[in-house]
């Protein structure tokens, strides 16, 4: 028997005109609950529980500060706590915390990318909010540097499973008028996630321990994780490849766990190894076709600059205020000053591309300008030796980083083919990790044990995000046109209306 009911409700037949050939979509039934905004919903809090979880590891509460066992008489001797006095980690060991999901999510997010093609894309995030429930329990139960960098590991194949098949229901769902505004509801998850984490994780990890604060996320997770395996697919309207859209439609085999047939390949392992085999012989061809996309490239490479830069901003922020301006309560402050910038920044850089004109080219120059203003802001606020300016201008700095995060998605969803957006928005967000935040939170902990000077650090970690405005804003000159979108005819798609644009005079 089904786990839900299905009511008559479907997704619209789209007769799509192509070469004098009309192709039929076939109708999918939805299930009883689903609505865009309730779907809207679901992923927002999904979204907000991982990136909450990222902020917690970087809080003082749960991470915490390496003690100073080995002082003189003379000097001030304190002991460690959380998670980097419990294990006598080093800055380095500290960073590769932030880092290691990176393992989980590099293997997972182009697996998860195939299969989205032809399996029920919420089973599969039910499996990877399964793992992140397991390896966020097993965080607070670690016993040491080794284990506890395992399971932050495994929390990668969560982001995994739902990061790139988000967004194309997102852009599927949305009002025409509203695409980039909906987007920045989902995006601005991360910030508002981020900031929210320091507070728990200041909060819980003070008052009831780090380790409390892992366990805690764990069965915050899990009814959603449930709810990925008990509740019937959710269908994209993207029409799928031309010249076999209704031949993958109706071979694809969608399990459910009414179908005792199609769900036994959640059951056996073998199947199952089976089946990512099978997929990712398809995965190679997909990244060709991606990476010879100039406008995807180009992207992908400025979001890489941008994401090595927030990144070390997301997991030192904390650390960097008590150390610079002796905060007496930074995990609050810079939690409280990333909402205020991450919610403002990220809804208003989307209503504002979505204002200007949705177009590539449009969101390219928006880019460029919004993270140089950013830059400029972040660099000068650390010159200051005083907390009430570096606090005003850092948070005004962040607004203008944060704002990009709408559009910059927006590029990745229109520079490919609808059909392989789940890939295009995988390898997006495998690339800016292993080439961003990756490597800057072990760098930047490196570059600190040399210098130790937080001041210094931070102005050449910010510099990063000069390069960064200028790879983006090149973008606006690359010959552009939108993918076709779920609810257009591709006929008036490839025509050569002109549409609106940031600067006069260009196209």
């Amino acid at each position: 028997m089904s786990c839900s009911v299905i009511q008559s409700r479907k997704i619209e037949s789209m007769a799509i005109e192509d070469g004098g050939r009309d192709e039929y979509v076939e109708e999918r039934e939805q299930p009883a609950w689903f609505t865009p905004e309730r779907m809207l919903l679901i992923l927002c809090m999904i979204n907000l529980l991982n990136y909450i979880d990222r902020g917690a590891i970087a809080s003082n509460g749960v991470n915490g500060t390496l003690g100073n066992s080995t002082c003189s008489g003379e000097d001030d001797c304190f002991e460690g706590r959380g998670i980097q006095g419990d294990f006598s980690l080093s800055n380095f060991q500290d960073g590769v915390l932030a880092s290691a999901f990176m393992l989980g999510l590099l293997i997972s997010s182009p697996i998860f990318a195939e299969l989205s093609k032809n399996y029920n894309h919420m089973r599969l995030i039910g499996v990877g909010l399964s793992v992140w429930t397991a390896a966020t329990l097993g965080c607070g139960l670690s016993l040491g540097f080794w284990s506890i960098a395992f399971f932050r590991a495994l929390v990668g194949v969560a982001e995994a499973s739902f990061i790139s098949l988000a967004a194309p229901f997102i852009d599927d769902y949305a009002p025409p008028e509203s695409r980039t505004a909906w987007l920045s509801y989902f995006y601005a998850c991360i910030p508002v996630g981020v900031a929210l984490g320091y507070v728990y994780g200041g909060v819980v990890g003070g008052s009831l321990g780090w380790r409390a604060a892992f366990i805690l996320e764990s069965l915050l997770m899990l009814p959603f994780a449930i709810f990925g395996f008990v509740t019937k697919p959710v269908y994209l309207k993207t029409k799928r490849d031309d010249t076999n859209s209704k031949a993958l439609l109706e071979k694809a085999d969608y399990p459910t766990l009414g179908d005792e047939e199609s769900s036994s390949i959640w059951k056996s392992p073998v199947k199952t190894w089976n089946l990512i085999v099978k997929q990712g012989s398809g995965i190679g061809e997909d990244l060709k076709l991606l990476f010879k996309e100039p406008i995807y490239v180009v992207d992908v490479l400025g979001y890489v600059a941008y994401n090595f830069v927030i990144g070390a901003y997301a997991y030192f922020g904390p650390k960097v205020g008590a150390a610079i301006y002796h905060m007496e309560n930074p995990d609050i402050l810079f939690g409280g000053s990333t909402i205020l910038a991450g919610i403002s920044g990220t809804l208003c850089g989307g209503l504002v591309l979505d204002k200007i004109g949705s177009t590539v080219p449009n969101a390219f120059r928006f880019l460029g300008i919004s993270s140089f203003v950013g830059a400029v802001l972040c660099f000068t606020a650390f010159t200051f030796s005083t907390l009430l300016p570096f606090i005003i201008l850092f948070t005004l700095g962040d607004f203008f980083l944060f704002a990009t995060q709408g559009p910059v998605n927006f590029i990745t969803l229109h520079s490919v083919h609808p059909n392989n957006r789940p890939i295009a928005l995988a390898m997006c967000t495998v690339l800016i990790h292993i080439l961003g935040d990756v490597p800057s939170a072990p760098l930047i902990g490196l570059l600190q044990d040399y210098l130790q000077n937080w001041r210094t650090s931070s102005l050449i970690l910010t510099s990063v995000l000069f390069p960064c405005s200028i790879i983006w804003y090149s973008g606006s000159y690359l010959p552009a046109k939108d993918a076709p979108l779920a609810d257009e005819p591709r006929s008036s798609l490839e025509s050569n209306k002109p549409r609106a644009t940031l600067l006069p005079g260009q196209e």
